[in-house]
């Protein structure tokens, strides 16, 4: 059976089901890594500009579209800035289980679906629920990569169920020229 729509889980409705431990068979997580880039000067505190991407309205974000936003954001500024020139981060992490009930489909599949009415349904993934205005991937780079990573956190919100902003936290000071 094909996976249901994205637009599904995305308002923020109910209880909340994280505790793993009492439901079983949840699916792994997507997100491969959460820091990327030069992460030791980012410790340190080196880079002089840090972007956050931040969601406008609350919502649930499924894991595979954080996956996809920190693929698609990584690629582009990784191409811009090198190697070590930047440093990217993952804030968020999806706890929320997110389960579907499957229906039958095909000749006779009403009869078969008419005792399921507010069934539990089945875990399929996980998601991230997110508060308005909570960052959800942040860049620290060079003033000299500033427009690649806004470019890169652009790409990523096209990603996400919610509309997006992109603020610039630290380094405005730094971009007099460049922007």
């Amino acid at each position: 059976m094909a996976r249901k729509p994205a637009k599904m889980y995305r308002q923020v409705k109910g209880q909340s089901f994280t505790r793993r431990k009492y439901t079983g068979g949840v699916p792994n997580n997507r997100i491969l890594r959460f820091h990327m880039g030069n992460r030791t000067r980012a410790e340190a505190g080196e880079f002089p500009v840090i972007l956050h991407l931040t969601v406008n309205n609350a919502c649930q974000i499924r894991h595979t579209a954080l996956e996809a936003g920190r693929m698609i954001s990584n690629s582009r500024i990784r191409t811009g800035a090198g190697e070590q020139g930047y440093a990217l981060r993952v804030h968020t992490y999806p706890h929320q289980i997110l389960r579907e009930n499957k229906q039958a489909t095909g000749a006779g599949a009403d009869r078969v679906s008419q005792g399921m009415r507010q069934s539990f349904g089945k875990n399929v993934g996980t998601a991230a629920r997110v508060k308005r205005d909570q960052c959800i991937i942040s860049i620290q780079t060079d003033p000299e990569f500033y427009l690649d990573a806004r470019d890169a956190l652009r790409k990523a919100g096209m990603k996400f169920p919610s509309s997006t902003t992109i603020r610039l936290v630290k380094g405005s000071e730094h971009l007099k020229g460049l922007v």
